[in-house]
């Protein structure tokens, strides 16, 4: 159904000049459609058409939520109107967004253009310490940032020591990724560390004491240490940032934490990733951050170690939790309502510690939080889902050929709670059931009939 409107009358709507077009006609006409019998369906389509003697211009605008019940006495023109403001402010708006992103385009070539080069450029030598997957993959990734530099991996291993130099592949953990010419394995510490430049420390915390020891008469002691692991030594309650130093029997070892949510076999494949690097020294974090920053991996900057120490470390703990959830089929409100527990306890303690609660919310505390928690990847979150399934702990470390750190750090992090008196039920919970003094479908109960509490 169609109607048509002509009033017979001169306009200057869309002309810069009141004269230029004194002879011009507007027409309307109003068109309907309806896509089905249901009036909410409908759909209205104003067509203006703009005549003059020399040629024909249309503007069309479109109402795409059905309008309206029609006002018998509104105006053609009153519509003609509307219509108008509905397309300009349309308009507006992909102008404002269009604008933004050439400014953020613009901000990051500007950016890029002035960013320094010379730590890349000066860099000759890395040396990575353990031949995990992890440390596989950083090494990976630091080879292919400079093709002249010598990338050296310190390994246990002979046989993957010996698959490295010969076929370039760590048939253990990445038969199908090949490595990069430059990525060299060896057993000798003193070999791999001489002369080093930056020095990826991958092996895992409640390994890094007595490996470190074995290694710290060939560390020079401005040899800066960027740290890859994550977790609390058991006994201890210490962190990277302070087993490296006083392992090393140098405090002012300079000391880099790298943390963010990361796998390592994503890190293989190339895809994008972003991660914070942490250190105290500012100069140092920035270096750090030229070295490792490229196409596909995103390197932000802070100077808070203990948030993101501690945040890497609990993380594995709640992603036990969450595949223990998972295991026993709870559902999808109870995992969402158990991480969001677990990331408040992780906020308590962390700020209590002397974190920002900011670090808590960036890439190192919730980004990691989430990867590790909802990913089947994580291997920490593997170990929950089968006890959940009601497989023993035993049997499930016996079945791994990779560490899940929470499974060790689990007894830690309660124990340094206690310390800062910092109530944390969820992690808690996790501690007892790797005890064996727990099973988790009791943990569950005991969690649910918790008193009800005000939200902190």
């Amino acid at each position: 159904m169609a109607l048509l409107f002509e009033p017979p009358l001169s306009t200057s709507l869309f002309s810069n000049s009141s004269s230029s077009y004194s002879q011009s006609h507007l027409h309307f006409k109003l068109l309907r459609t309806n896509f089905s019998s249901t009036p909410k369906f409908e759909q209205t389509i104003l067509l203006l058409q703009y005549s003059t003697s020399r040629y024909t211009s249309k503007v069309c605008a479109a109402a795409v939520d059905p309008p309206p019940p029609p006002d018998q006495n509104q105006s053609p023109l009153r519509d003609a109107k509307v219509s108008l403001e509905v397309a300009s402010a349309t308009r507006d708006r992909r102008k404002i967004v269009r604008v933004a992103w050439e400014k953020l385009v613009r901000w990051s070539r500007s950016w890029r253009y002035k960013a320094k080069t010379d730590v890349l450029e000066r860099t000759n030598k890395v040396v990575v310490l353990g031949g995990g997957s992890f440390g596989t993959a950083m090494a990976s990734h630091v080879a292919g940032r400079k093709a002249q530099m010598e990338v050296i991996m310190l390994v246990r291993d002979p046989q993957i020591c010996q698959s490295i130099n010969e076929t370039h592949y760590n048939g253990k953990y990445f038969p199908d990724h090949k490595l990069p010419e430059n990525v060299i394995a060896t057993t000798d510490a003193k070999t791999a560390l001489a002369h080093a430049d930056f020095c990826l420390h991958a092996v895992p915390v409640q390994f890094s004491c007595s490996f470190l020891e074995g290694v710290a008469d060939y560390v020079e002691p401005g040899l800066p240490f960027i740290s890859l692991s994550k977790g609390l030594e058991l006994n201890t309650l210490r962190m990277m940032s302070q087993i490296i130093p006083q392992t090393l029997r140098n405090s002012r070892q300079p000391f880099v934490a790298l943390s963010g949510p990361s796998f390592a076999l994503e890190l293989m494949n190339k895809l994008p990733t972003a991660m914070v690097v942490a250190s105290k020294d500012k100069k140092l974090a920035n270096a750090v951050q030229q070295l490792l920053a490229s196409r596909n991996l995103r390197i932000n900057t802070t100077s808070d170690v203990v948030g993101v120490e501690i945040a890497g470390a609990l993380k594995n703990v709640l992603a036990i939790a969450a595949g223990i959830v998972e295991g026993l089929n709870l559902g999808n409100n109870s995992m969402a309502a158990l991480v969001a527990q677990g990331c408040s306890e992780i906020r308590w303690l962390s700020t209590k510690m002397g974190a920002k609660s900011t670090t808590i919310s960036g890439l190192s505390g919730t980004g990691d939080i989430m990867l590790t928690c909802f990913v089947s990847l994580s291997r920490n979150r593997t170990v929950g889902v089968r006890l959940g399934s009601g497989e023993t702990l035993d049997d499930i470390l016996c079945s791994m050929n990779q560490v899940a750190e929470g499974v060790s750090t689990a007894g830690a992090v309660i124990a340094l709670a206690q310390k800062y008196n910092v109530k944390m039920p969820v992690l808690t919970a996790v501690a007892r059931i790797i005890d064996n003094e727990l099973t988790p479908q009791k943990a569950v109960f005991e969690l649910m009939n918790l008193p009800q509490v005000e939200e902190v």
